[in-house]
């Protein structure tokens, strides 16, 4: 079952999920969303806001990624460099042809080792083997390519991977929102959810009407509130 339970919290679902939608969606600090739930009338304090981020985040990253439809046969990959307390780290993302992030993990290093084990927690975590992977030129891709996934096809050009590039932006605005991560672990943990939430809200805009905009975020904020357990509650006036 998707819905999460929020069984010893004080404060109701709604309120919660809709500090953690704040958080994932928008370049907001905790203190922002501490603010903007004052002026909304609630009291709570961006402590508080940070448990539930790091609470329900991921269980409603889970859920979101679980009604997803199952990845294409065409992967891109990518990896991009993260400073944590000025320590230099590479993050590694793969995404499908609908720029939907699969996975992720956060690394020390981007050689051939590294690759390897992306490779196999991707394959392990969507349970599939793609037809072909998209990469960068650069060459750790190709000695893991060729022991995790020789099967697979695999192309190398830097200007086929835009979309795995393209899908990094978003974490970089929110990197420099936070002011950097401060820790491997807490990176790995905020990434994870974010990558599964963020997307959600974004669909690919560019390619909708207006009003097919509108539809499809309506549809949007419809799971949403499944997962979140929101759906079917009493609204007030």
């Amino acid at each position: 079952m998707d819905v999460v339970s929020y069984r010893g919290f004080r404060f109701p679902s709604e309120i919660i999920s809709y500090c953690v939608w704040l958080y994932h969606r928008f370049n907001l600090s905790l203190r922002d969303i501490e603010e903007l739930m004052l002026e909304r009338g609630t009291e709570v304090t961006y402590e508080t806001i940070h448990q539930w981020t790091r609470r329900f985040g991921p269980a409603y990253a889970a859920a979101l990624r679980r009604r997803r439809p199952q990845p294409g046969d065409k992967w891109h990959l990518d990896e991009v460099f993260v400073k944590i307390k000025g320590v230099q780290k590479y993050l590694w993302r793969a995404v499908d042809a609908d720029g939907n992030v699969r996975d992720i993990l956060l690394q020390n290093r981007r050689d051939e080792p590294a690759a390897r084990r992306f490779f196999r927690k991707l394959m392990q975590k969507t349970q599939s083997v793609p037809r072909m992977i998209v990469t960068d030129k650069l060459r750790s891709y190709g000695a893991a390519h060729r022991t995790t996934m020789p099967s697979v096809e695999r192309r190398s050009h830097k200007g086929l991977n835009n979309r795995a590039e393209n899908s990094h932006q978003p974490t970089r605005q929110r990197e420099r929102a936070m002011k950097g991560f401060r820790s491997v672990g807490g990176a790995q943990r905020f990434l994870a959810a974010f990558s599964g939430i963020s997307p959600h809200f974004r669909p690919r805009r560019h390619l909708l009407t207006a009003t097919g905009y509108r539809t499809e975020m309506i549809i949007r904020f419809a799971i949403w509130d499944q997962i979140t357990g929101i759906a079917g509650l009493p609204t007030t006036a």
